[in-house]
């Protein structure tokens, strides 16, 4: 098994999520249902486990489950949304966890949380190896990154602030493949030099990649569609690269990681 999927389907008030730095364009909400299905079917595919968190209609961005919790390991942090109408998602993500720690007790889940006034965005938190890189963003700020420096550096991660002021969070901006080279479009990165290795990409699409490898199997990661020369340059470098579309996602400033939260237990 690869890992369990932490997934809530999208709201039909999709198009009323909040934007930061984009302008509004219609969004189908059926097309992204169709998307969305797309997208986890995929990880079906390679052997998740798929969980569905409680449908929030109310949250019009609760598909954008990464935001309310951020895995280290077997500690699940549960995130301080940093916009007032996205508070309420966070309670059904602790649902979700504590049903998946019943089902599955081997994972050995423990959770703790981010509380006010601190607010923390789970799309702001970019780990690379140890180290884990927080967006100082328009949702994250600096008493949730201390929160969270409090909880993990005690368990042997390293917490880098880092400024995010182009893009909503952190991985809009940038991610990480699985030999741990950041990957971003300069032209949205504050600061490329916080990163030992960065790597440039063409689109703007490109820069949000997901590992669906199991542990220590070839590297495979999953990608927006809308980027296919950065696709191209990713495959060149040995990987194996799946493509999803998730372009009604993306007029909301959302990309293929925010829509899951992935669970790998004691990794």
């Amino acid at each position: 098994m690869s890992g369990h999927l932490l997934v809530r389907r999208p709201s039909p008030a999709l198009a009323d999520g909040e934007l930061t730095h984009i302008d509004r364009e219609p969004v189908d909400a059926e097309l992204a249902l169709d998307q969305w299905r797309a997208y986890v079917d995929v990880f079906a595919g390679r052997d998740w486990t798929i969980h569905q968190i409680e449908p929030a209609d109310a949250h019009p961005d609760g598909v954008f489950v990464e935001d309310t919790v951020v895995m280290f390991g077997q500690l699940a942090v549960l995130a301080s949304p940093g916009a007032a109408s996205r508070r309420g998602e966070v309670r059904s993500t602790e649902a979700a966890l504590d049903a998946l720690s019943t089902r599955a007790p081997d994972l050995g889940l423990r959770i703790a949380r981010i509380s006010e006034p601190g607010h923390l965005d789970g799309g702001d938190v970019l780990k690379v190896g140890r180290t884990v890189y927080v967006g100082l963003s328009s949702r994250t700020d600096a008493e949730g990154v201390a929160q969270l420096t409090a909880l993990v550096e005690p368990r042997g991660w390293h917490v880098v602030s880092v400024p995010v002021t182009k893009v909503l969070h952190l991985k809009s901006g940038v991610t990480a493949l699985p030999d741990g080279s950041v990957v971003g479009y300069p032209p949205l990165v504050d600061d490329v030099g916080a990163y030992p290795a960065f790597l440039p990409v063409p689109e703007e699409r490109g820069t949000a990649v997901v590992d669906l490898s199991p542990p220590g199997a070839a590297r495979t990661i999953l990608m927006s569609a809308d980027a296919p020369r950065t696709a191209e340059m990713y495959a060149a470098r040995g990987l194996e690269v799946v493509s999803v579309p998730i372009s009604e996602f993306e007029k909301l400033e959302g990309c293929v990681t925010c829509l899951s939260v992935r669970i790998r237990g004691n990794a």
